[in-house]
């Protein structure tokens, strides 16, 4: 049977991990960032659009909002990747979500990878389960 004691340890038969809050955290943004890349490729082309039309500066800013949540998440993933590498926790999730929110970064218009990275890495790294010994 597998819980978690009054410590906040993850308890098993032969294993005992502390659960981080920098996972929880990053778990959480991957949420918040899959709804917001899911939604990145209509208000940028709209903004596009009406630049086109004569606004001045719309793509830009919402460009900007955008890569400012995506890399707040990347930042959560590699400070999780490397307290989640001494704490014993499987690094999968925080993987993904570095691969996904670099190519993001790189541009938008790969946001439908990033959308799918993002799910699973959200899973993977809400999970915080042991990493599998020898």
């Amino acid at each position: 049977m597998i819980g978690t004691d009054k410590n906040n340890y993850i308890i098993g038969r032969s294993f005992s991990v502390k659960k981080l809050g920098i996972n929880t955290a990053a778990g959480i943004l991957d949420i918040i960032n899959t709804i917001l890349v899911a939604t990145s490729w209509f208000v940028i082309g709209f903004a596009a659009i009406g630049e086109a039309g004569g606004a001045k500066g719309a793509t830009s800013g919402a460009a900007t909002f955008y890569y400012i949540f995506v890399g707040v998440g990347l930042i959560l993933h590699i400070i999780g990747l490397l307290k989640s590498r001494k704490a014993g926790i499987s690094i999968t999730g925080h993987i993904l979500g570095i691969i996904g929110t670099g190519i993001f970064l790189l541009s938008p218009a790969l946001a439908l990878g990033t959308f799918v990275l993002l799910i699973i890495a959200a899973v993977f790294t809400l999970k915080q389960s042991p990493v599998a010994s020898k």
